[in-house]
C-alpha cells in the first residue's frame, strides 16, 4: 500500500510505501476509492489536538470496499463498499458507553489521530464503525459526508434540542459542513442565513445559490433575529457575535473540534435564556440516520479532486479557503 503520512507534528506529509496492512479480529481492510480532507485534518497536522499518534496517516471521511475480513466479522462483506468516519472504536464499558454517549468515550480511537486513516491506498477499520453505504452514487461525492456531513447534522440535531422551533438558524463558518446543512435544514422547512469571513464574496455567492436568504460577514448582524446558530469556523470570538445574533431562549452551538479562545463578553448576551453548548465527536445511530436521509432530500456535495499524493496541496488550499464545498482525495 502507498500512504501520505505524518511523522512529525507541524511537517509536511511523506508519500510511503508500507506491507499491505491485515485485519485482526473484528476489523475489515477496505482498498480505498476516496477520503475527504477536513479541517481536522489541519488541526491533527498543525498540533492543535492534544497527543496525536505519531507516525499517523490521517483522513477519517473514507470511502471504499473491503477486501479482506478479520475473524468474528459478520453482516459486512466483501467487496461490499463502505464508509469510515472519526469516531473509530470505543472501549465500551466506560460510563459514556454504557449510558448512549460512545461519542463521549473515556478510551476512544479517532480516525486519523489515534488509529491510521484514509491518507492511503488501503486501511484497517474496527467493522463496528463502518457503514454500508449501498451503491448510489458517486465515492468522492460521498466521502465529505462522512465527518462534514456527520458533524453538521449532530450540531444541528443539538440546537434544535436547546432552541425548540428553529425558522431562522445561522451557520457561522460556509464550508464542507455547513454547505452539506445548509441543503438538509433547507428541505426541513428552514432558513438559512450564511456568515463568512469578512468580505469573502465567493463565499457568499456560494451560498446564496445553496439556497440561503441571507449571506454576509461574520461582523455583521443579520437582518432578522436568529432561532439558533451553529459556529463551525474554529474562532473563538465569532461566540460572542453569534449569541448576540440569537433571539431570547436560542442557542449557539460550537461544532468543531478544536476553536481559538473565547473572550469575554457581557453576561447579557448570554442572559434571557440563551444556551452556548458544544458538539463532540459523532455517534454510529448519527451515522445511520444522515447517511439513510441525505439521498432522500437529494443533498448533493461540492468537491475538489486531488490525487492522493498531492494531500499537502489540498490542506494548503483548505486553509487558504482556496474552494467552496470539500476537498477530496483519490487514490
Amino acid at each position: 500500500m502507498h500512504a501520505m503520512v505524518l511523522n512529525q507534528i507541524g511537517a509536511p506529509l511523506e508519500w510511503v510505501e508500507r506491507p499491505d496492512p491485515l485485519p485482526g479480529p473484528g476489523e475489515i481492510r477496505i482498498k480505498i476509492s476516496a477520503c475527504g480532507v477536513c479541517r481536522t485534518d489541519l488541526h491533527v497536522v498543525d498540533g492543535e489536538l492534544a497527543d496525536p499518534r505519531t507516525p499517523i496517516i490521517p483522513g477519517h471521511e473514507i470511502v471504499g470496499r473491503i477486501d479482506r475480513l478479520g475473524e468474528g466479522v459478520t453482516g459486512l462483506s466483501l467487496g461490499e463498499r463502505v464508509g469510515v468516519p472519526w469516531l473509530g472504536h470505543t472501549c465500551r464499558v466506560c460510563p459514556c458507553c454504557l449510558t448512549g454517549h460512545e461519542n463521549l468515550c473515556d478510551h476512544p480511537q479517532f480516525t486519523g489521530y489515534s488509529r491510521d486513516g484514509g491518507f492511503a491506498t488501503m486501511t484497517i477499520a474496527d467493522a463496528r464503525f463502518a457503514f454500508p453505504l449501498g451503491e448510489s452514487g458517486e465515492d468522492a461525492a460521498l466521502a465529505p459526508l462522512l465527518c462534514a456531513g456527520l458533524i453538521g447534522w449532530r450540531a444541528y440535531k443539538i440546537a434544535g434540542k436547546n432552541a425548540g422551533p428553529m425558522p431562522n438558524i445561522g451557520l457561522y463558518g460556509f464550508g464542507a459542513a455547513a454547505h452539506i446543512l445548509a441543503q438538509v435544514a433547507q428541505a426541513q422547512g428552514h432558513r438559512i442565513f450564511a456568515f463568512t469571513s469578512s468580505g469573502d464574496i465567493k463565499t457568499q455567492n456560494f451560498a446564496r445559490e445553496l439556497g440561503a436568504v441571507w449571506a454576509g460577514g461574520s461582523d455583521e448582524a443579520p437582518p432578522e433575529k436568529l432561532d439558533a446558530a451553529i459556529i463551525f469556523a474554529p474562532v473563538g470570538a465569532l461566540v460572542p457575535l453569534a449569541l448576540q445574533a440569537v433571539r431570547k431562549s436560542g442557542a449557539v452551538v460550537c461544532a468543531g473540534i478544536h476553536m481559538s479562545d473565547i473572550p469575554s463578553f457581557p453576561y447579557r448576551l448570554l442572559w434571557e435564556e440563551r444556551k452556548l453548548v458544544s458538539v463532540a465527536n459523532l455517534t454510529r445511530q448519527d451515522g445511520v440516520e444522515f447517511l439513510k436521509l441525505a439521498p432522500q432530500l437529494g443533498v448533493k456535495t461540492s468537491i475538489t479532486r486531488y490525487p492522493l499524493q498531492q494531500a499537502n496541496q489540498a490542506l494548503a488550499d483548505l486553509r487558504a479557503g482556496a474552494f467552496d464545498g470539500a476537498a477530496v482525495l483519490i487514490p
